[in-house]
């Protein structure tokens, strides 16, 4: 599986960015996907996450009720909306999928087997 992240950008306070996530090499209906982001001097933190099936989704307390994880089965492709960013946003945003993981290891990057290169969001105040 190869992930393509893109979307990111520069935006002031308050504004929204779309992330996506491209997802090829084979289909991903039997994964679970996530958003992961990473300041500088900081360690990767957990963002969203959601099974590929649909159901369910998971996100940190600080992004919960201002992002959006969301897929397109038929573009094989993943987005995290992000409304009301703030200048604590700021950070570079990862992609991640992985096969059989329970409903605790959604939140953890080491059961993450693939990532994307990372796109960078920046969120001047």
């Amino acid at each position: 599986v190869q992930l393509q992240a893109s979307g990111g950008g520069l935006v002031q306070a308050g504004g929204s960015l779309r992330l996506s996530c491209a997802a090829s090499g084979r289909t991903l209906s039997s994964y679970a996907w996530a958003w992961f982001r990473q300041a500088p001097g900081k360690e990767r933190e957990f963002v969203a996450a959601m099974r590929w099936s649909g159901g369910n989704t998971y996100y940190a307390d600080s992004v919960k009720g201002r992002f959006t994880i969301s897929r397109d089965n038929a573009k094989n492709t993943g987005y995290l909306q992000m409304n009301s960013l703030k200048p604590e946003d700021t950070a570079v945003y990862y992609c991640a999928a992985a096969q059989g993981l329970i409903l605790s290891d959604l939140r953890r990057r080491s059961r993450y087997d693939y990532w994307g290169q990372g796109t960078q969001v920046t969120v001047s105040s």
